[in-house]
């Protein structure tokens, strides 16, 4: 499995915070090479049915999503979820081949890459978090590099599981 370096071109603070998105992204792509149709979709955790590798995939897309179209720009949500089903980007992810979660993964990645380079770390989001607290873009960034990082810890376990990858 190969990754991108995760050292910044340059040592600002924009440089580093977006290399580790991005960082943490491709690690997300490289955990489901070379994974089949058939295990992408596997439920391997018991107490976890919703949690496949198509569906981990699917998430970071649809959080990404909500975080800068929704949070941040202040757009109308048009995500997946419900009230009555509050995780079915996951439960639907199965219904999609990974190869194409992935790519429309990377395809919104670089929009957000570039929604990211057009805006000051400074500016605050369109809408509130939970308390009414406007957060900024940087906040954003850092949120979504420990999302991210933390459903690839998933990732790792589940591909490890399905063939023994590791790394």
């Amino acid at each position: 499995m190969t990754r991108i370096d995760d050292t910044p071109p340059a040592w600002d603070e924009r440089s580093q915070l977006t290399t580790f998105l991005d960082y943490a992204r491709d690690t997300t792509r490289a955990k489901c090479d070379g994974v089949s149709a058939e295990d992408a979709r596997r439920a391997l955790l018991p107490g976890s049915p919703l949690m496949t590798m198509s569906g981990l995939v699917n998430h970071l897309r649809w959080v990404e999503y909500y975080w800068f179209q929704v949070v941040f720009l202040g757009h109308e949500d048009e995500g997946p979820w419900t009230d009555e089903d509050p995780d079915r980007e996951m439960r639907v992810a199965v219904d999609f081949p990974l190869p194409q979660l992935l790519d429309e993964y990377a395809e919104q990645s670089a929009r957000y890459r570039a929604l990211v380079a057009e805006h000051s770390l400074d500016t605050r989001a369109q809408r509130p978090i939970r308390g009414g607290v406007h957060v900024d873009l940087r906040w954003i960034l850092l949120h979504l590099t420990e999302e991210t990082a933390r459903h690839n810890g998933h990732l790792d376990i589940l591909r490890e599981m399905l063939d023994g990858s590791t790394g």
